[in-house]
C-alpha cells in the first residue's frame, strides 16, 4: 500500500531543541559547564624535579621521573638548587637535543635553561609544551661530572591531557 503526505497537516520541524529537550541557552550552558569541568580537572601540575631533596649532585633523577611519572602537556617542572658558595657547588640546567647526548652527557649543541644562580629561591621553572616530544634535561657543571658522575640528567616524554 503505498502513503503520500497529507499537504493539509502542519508540518513538523525536528530541530535540535526538540530532539534534546533543551532551549538554545539551556544548550549553551550545558556546553560552558562540561568545559569548566574539564578544564578543572585537568589543570597542570607544578613538580619540583626531585621532591624535597631539589636538584643536586648524587640523586638519581632518572629514577626519579620514572617513578613520579607520567608528566602531561602544560605540567611545570620546578628546579631549585643553592647558588654557589664556599660549601656548595655549582648546578645548572641544560636542554640536551637527544637521547645519544642524554646517554653520553654531550652538552654539545645543549641549550642553557637556567645558570648556576637561577635555581634559588622560588627555582626555575620549566613548562612542558609538546606531547610525546623527549624532553633530556642535565646539569653540565664540574665540566659534565654532574651528569655523568651526580646523575642530574633525566627526561621526560609529555602526554596529552584526556581531552585536550
Amino acid at each position: 500500500m503505498c502513503t503520500t503526505q497529507d499537504s493539509s497537516m502542519p508540518y513538523e520541524k525536528y530541530s535540535w531543541e526538540m530532539k534534546m529537550g533543551l532551549s538554545l541557552a539551556q544548550g549553551l550552558v550545558l556546553v560552558v559547564t562540561v568545559a569548566t569541568i574539564l578544564a578543572t580537572s585537568q589543570a597542570a601540575d607544578t613538580i619540583v624535579v626531585g621532591g624535597s631533596e631539589n636538584w643536586r649532585f648524587g640523586f638519581n633523577y632518572t629514577a626519579w621521573a620514572l617513578k613520579h611519572g607520567p608528566f602531561f602537556v602544560n605540567d611545570i617542572l620546578v628546579f631549585k638548587y643553592d647558588p654557589p658558595s664556599e660549601t656548595t657547588r655549582p648546578h645548572n640546567v641544560y636542554l640536551l637535543p637527544n637521547l645519544g647526548s642524554f646517554i653520553k652527557c654531550d652538552f654539545e649543541g645543549a641549550k642553557l635553561l637556567a645558570n648556576a644562580t637561577q635555581g634559588s629561591g622560588s627555582g626555575f621553572e620549566y613548562a612542558l609544551m609538546n606531547p610525546w616530544r623527549p624532553l633530556y634535561f642535565a646539569s653540565s657543571e664540574g665540566n659534565g661530572a654532574d651528569c655523568k658522575d651526580g646523575l642530574m640528567k633525566f627526561f621526560v616524554v609529555p602526554l596529552p591531557r584526556i581531552g585536550n
